[in-house]
């Protein structure tokens, strides 16, 4: 049985990469990265590093075109947008129950989809995703939900003739769960970039490097990613 995994280079798509490797064995991973215009390239960048480290195959695929017409998400080159500087729940204040200003249009949806026509190619027959349940909180990131993900599990199923399931194994989980769950299994978060900036290090600011600080805080730890040397 091979497993595709959607590798982003952060935190939670990469304890993903380690369970589905704990799982089927490293021969049997492909990680696939996926461009769609963002600020920098430091994600995909992280991804193929991590890929190395693991030796899994590394697939990436640029889906920029289809957002080139996106002027609000503020992750996107066509934004005029700056990233906000603070949590996702004081962003949520000001959204009036809309997604934050981070979320890129319906990317999970599309990412899946794409995904889904790989995997089936190279005779995979299920995709492992990092959403989880912070993500989802207060419809920050829609398509991060366990009712997206249970809708395009049933969709991909079926229009795979039923060859091709998701998992998303953190759906239900905090980002300190995530965490804790790489600890355990040794994943090199040292190699991981979060960040929405592209600067040499972390911004320390915007919601998802709050986040990130705040999951392995709740687990005792340090972030590997920001010590020096």
């Amino acid at each position: 049985m091979k497993a595709l995994v959607l590798s982003s280079g952060g935190v939670d798509s990469t304890t993903c990469l380690g369970l589905a490797i704990e799982k089927y064995g490293k021969e049997n991973i492909v990680a696939l990265s996926i461009t769609y215009g963002q600020l920098h390239t430091k994600e995909v960048e992280a991804a193929k590093k991590i890929a190395d480290y693991y030796g899994v195959e590394f697939l990436t695929l640029d889906l920029a075109k289809i957002f080139q017409y996106d002027t609000k998400c503020s992750l996107l080159q066509g934004s005029q947008n700056e990233i906000p500087e603070e949590s996702y729940a004081n962003q949520l204040q000001k959204t009036d129950g809309k997604p934050v200003s981070t979320y890129v249009p319906f990317r999970n949806g599309l990412f899946l989809s794409s995904a889904a026509s790989i995997a089936l190619s190279k005779d995979c027959s299920v995709i492992y995703y990092g959403a989880h349940s912070d993500d989802a909180a207060g419809n920050a990131y829609p398509d991060c939900s366990s009712a997206f993900h249970n809708a395009m599990r049933d969709a991909i199923y079926i229009g795979s003739g039923n060859q091709l399931t998701i998992e998303a194994p953190f759906v239900h989980s905090t980002k300190a769960d995530v965490v804790r769950e790489g600890l355990r299994l040794g994943v090199p978060y040292e190699l991981t970039w979060s960040c929405y900036e592209g600067g040499d290090k972390p911004c320390g600011k915007c919601g998802t490097c709050r986040d990130r600080a705040a999951a392995f805080a709740a687990n005792g730890v340090a972030d590997p990613a920001l010590q020096e040397g």
